[in-house]
């Protein structure tokens, strides 16, 4: 049995830790992390006690471990969405290959800057799309390409947001405001953005988008709300945005280990009096979008419909195919997708296997890609940094095309990002 592959970790958190370094711990033979770079001194050293790191291989910084000789063959960068530049400009520089989350980065012409950095150095760069990874929409791309469907002429796909989800992760939480982050179209929509551009193999011709923040604003905020929803809120019984009822309750997996690394009673009301989580949706620093659609149309003369909502009262993407021999329906929530023959009336139901890992399976499925990849560079991942880029490049138009209120032409707005990519290298 080959040794396991040596990686390190930038950022400790939620996806650092449970997600990839879970990975780890149930896969020995395979991945080992061998050095960590957090800056929360709690999630550092839990992540160096549970995988065995030594004092002298933490840091307080990614600019910290960097500086260092390399440590590891690959890393693990799953810092916050604004530091993804640097920090992977550097780790590419210093030979180590990436699997870096998503989005790339907050804005277009640094997205096209690290996937130039890729190639350059000829390092691995993997973006951790995991949708393409699961079963479930592996099934909907091999019947698309199997010419099934006959030529697919239009397609509407909706991302349904849960609402505790919504007020998690982009109004209380880390994705909350587009200055600190990256816009939600970008943030949680990118995705989306990746697996239509996978499934229907076209680019986008021109697009156009319609969003706003509508419900989670301080003028929504029923009367006498305070700013926390544990400073005596007189509508707590009827709020379901009411934090001490979603973190409260059983279990201590995400979204509770978000907020605090004591998962007791008390400390998760601690954190609710005292941390982001605990305040009132209606009084936070949120500036994204809680709902938005883009309209496309496609080289290919296909038009696409996409449309992100974050007041769902579960979390599942649901979508409908039309094409010119046969209709695809699909939805997450029963992991179902349905063909209807147009000829024969007749229709087939497919339930693709659903994994244990996170995202049905899509966790694993990344992670083994990457590592696949590393074992052997004939064995290029489907998430590329150069096919993820595409996505994250749709994703700032529809950006640019909600903001101005215009349609974007695809061809000049990737020229103009290009344009832009050139002249900052150029002045470095």
């Amino acid at each position: 049995m080959s040794q396991p592959i040596e990686m390190a970790l930038l950022g400790a958190g939620n996806r650092g830790t449970f997600t990839y370094g879970g990975y780890a711990k149930l896969n020995p033979h395979r991945v080992r992390f061998v050095a960590v770079a957090e800056p929360d001194n709690a999630r550092r050293q839990r992540f160096a006690s549970e995988h065995g790191i030594p004092p002298e291989r933490c840091f307080a910084s990614w600019e910290e471990l960097l500086a260092q000789p390399q440590l590891a063959y690959a890393l693990v960068n799953a810092t916050m969405d604004q530091t993804h530049l640097s920090s992977t400009l550097r780790a590419l520089e210093r030979g180590y290959h990436v699997l870096l989350e998503k989005p790339m980065a907050t804005r277009p012409e640094d997205c096209v800057r690290i996937v130039q950095a890729a190639e350059r150095t000829g390092r691995i760069l993997q973006i951790c799309h995991v949708l393409r990874y699961t079963q479930f929409w592996g099934t909907i791309h091999n019947l698309i390409a199997s010419g099934r469907l006959g030529q697919v002429l239009n397609v509407n796909h909706v991302e349904n947001v849960v609402y505790w989800h919504m007020a998690h992760s982009f109004v209380r939480g880390n994705w909350r405001n587009s200055t600190t982050s990256a816009p939600m179209i970008l943030a949680k929509c990118c995705h989306d953005m990746d697996i239509l551009y996978w499934n229907l193999g076209s680019q986008v011709k021109r697009l156009s988008s319609f969003g706003r923040l509508s419900h989670f604003r301080p003028e929504q905020a029923p009367e006498g709300a305070p700013l926390r929803c544990t400073d005596g809120c007189p509508i707590q019984d009827e709020c379901a945005y009411y934090a001490p009822r979603i973190y409260l309750r059983e279990g201590n997996g995400w979204p509770v280990n978000v907020i605090t690394l004591d998962t007791s009673t008390e400390g998760r009301l601690r954190a609710l009096r005292e941390g982001p989580y605990g305040r009132c949706v209606y009084h936070c620093d949120n500036d994204v979008v809680d709902h938005q659609i883009v309209s496309m149309e496609l080289e290919s003369g296909t038009t696409l419909s996409f449309t992100m909502q974050g007041h769902s009262h579960n979390n599942v993407r649901t979508m409908r195919y039309e094409g010119t021999r046969a209709t695809l329906r699909a939805s997450e929530a029963a992991w179902e997708i349905t063909v209807h023959d147009h000829l024969t009336g007749s229709e087939e139901v497919f339930y693709p296997t659903r994994a244990g890992s996170g995202h049905g399976g899509g966790d694993a499925g990344v992670m083994n890609a990457f590592l696949a990849s590393l074992r052997d560079s004939e064995h290029a991942p489907l998430t590329s940094a150069r096919a993820s880029l595409e996505s994250h490049l749709m994703a700032f138009a529809a950006e640019c095309a909600h903001v101005d209120g215009a349609m974007v032409d695809m061809a000049a707005y990737k020229a103009e990002i290009e344009a832009r990519a050139m002249n900052q290298a150029l002045d470095l």
